[in-house]
């Protein structure tokens, strides 16, 4: 048990570095947060490591607390690795004899203490505000479904999206320039550097390709390994290598099975899933009416962020279209459920959305003599199947509207699509 004068300096020094660090950007997400500031929820941030949410909680500081009606606690910090949720109440004594009262706290990595929703619901349940930051989204939601149900909001903390990166660089964007020769070539120019990087904030302030690295490094042996009592790391980093140098490629687990010495198809099933709550990547299905052909139905697995498969990838040639493919998942995926669909032909989304299929997109490259019936056949087949009058294909850079018999195709630029869409 830490002593009182331990706990201060440990508290006096978090809330110090929490109000040193710089606000960055104004993230998009702000404008989500916002209207839920004074309901008597938990609000609850997760996403990947280093994706931005302590930064959020500095941003919420600054605008809506003055830097100062606050309490902060960091429980990424090793001095407080071993502490124990019942010692909250030591905590709480400390930061009011510091700080006085207050009735907001800011908790990062809370999934790291066992039992902590307990506090958190007692203290909510007394008037107490809380936004909370987690990187394992089973871990958060365990604990919060059960001891804090209807008392939390959960939001998930992506990295910056293309508009955001934008803003980084300083380019003060307008819809305008969307259509002036000029800026056109400005903006695709970020975009080439921006689909090749990706948005994690601090690979790209310091441009280091080992940022990326370490992160993954800490996601597999701290989240996953070390939580979950891993043995067999290195299939288990054969495995998790395999799936990001073939992101977006269909597989099976049997076909896991068989590449990767893990035994059992539910060991593979376990350790992707452990990927998925770390908020590294994504598995999709196939549509299917039927819940029962889904779950068998090959998968496909996308990365979180683009520059994670330029750092842990092995493949040794570029493929623009496959992080272009990659990138547009992540967008779509962000806020709806998404599938691919395969018949004779193939789409690779479908987008579902209040238990609706409401749109189909095709993502390629360049549409080309050699590519151009097959992307779309594909569009088409999904736009009969879920009798839609209008598809989409993504490219880098052509724009066109077909009209085909009763059908649309609109083809557009991705960068075009993002910032349309912000």
């Amino acid at each position: 048990m830490l002593s009182k004068e331990q706990l201060k300096q440990i508290l006096t020094e978090q809330r110090e570095s929490i109000l040193k660090k710089s606000t960055g950007i104004e993230r998009t997400i702000l404008k989500d947060i916002e209207p839920k500031i004074k309901l008597p929820r938990v609000i609850v941030l997760t996403g990947i490591r280093r994706c931005g949410k302590s930064t959020i909680l500095r941003q919420i500081i600054d605008k809506y607390y003055s830097n100062t009606d606050f309490y902060y606690i960091n429980f990424e910090d090793e001095r407080l690795f071993n502490f124990n949720a019942s010692e909250f109440n030591n905590i709480y004594e400390t930061l009011v004899e510091l700080f006085g009262k207050k009735t907001t706290f800011f908790i990062d990595e809370i999934q790291n203490i066992t039992n902590f929703e307990t506090f958190v619901r007692r203290f909510n349940d007394n008037g107490y505000k809380f936004y909370i930051t987690g990187s394992n989204a089973k871990l958060l939601s365990k604990e919060l479904g059960t001891k804090l149900t209807g008392r939390h909001l959960d939001m998930v903390v992506v990295p910056f999206s293309f508009p955001e990166y934008l803003k980084l660089k300083q380019y003060p964007f307008e819809t305008s320039m969307l259509y002036k020769t000029e800026t056109r070539a400005e903006i695709k120019n970020h975009f080439r550097e921006y689909l090749a990087k990706g948005g994690m904030p601090e690979y790209l302030l310091y441009d280091d390709i080992e940022i990326l690295a370490r992160i993954y490094e800490d996601i597999v042996i701290k989240d996953i390994v070390v939580r979950y009592h891993i043995e067999n790391i290195a299939a288990l980093k054969e495995l998790y290598q395999y799936l990001i140098t073939n992101n977006s490629n269909r597989f099976s687990f049997n076909s896991l099975k068989n590449i990767i010495p893990l035994g059992s198809v539910n060991t593979i099933k376990r350790y992707i899933s452990y990927l998925e709550e770390s908020h590294f990547a994504k598995v999709i299905s196939k549509f299917d009416y039927s819940l029962k052909k889904q779950l068998i139905n090959d998968k496909k697995l996308y990365v979180l962020d683009n520059g994670f498969i330029r750092a842990v990838s092995t493949k040794l040639t570029k493929d623009n279209g496959w992080l272009l493919e990659n990138l547009v998942f992540n967008v779509l995926g962000a806020s709806s459920k998404i599938y691919y669909h395969s018949s004779a032909k193939e789409c690779d989304f479908v987008v579902l959305e209040n238990k609706n299929i409401n749109s189909v997109i095709q993502v390629t490259w360049q549409l080309n003599d050699h590519n151009k019936k097959r992307e779309f056949d594909g569009l088409v087949d999904a736009m009969d199947k879920f009798k839609l009058k209008k598809g989409t294909i993504l490219t880098y850079d052509q724009e066109d509207e077909i009209k085909k018999e009763n059908k649309t195709i609109i083809i557009k630029p991705v960068w075009k699509w993002l910032l349309e869409n912000p």
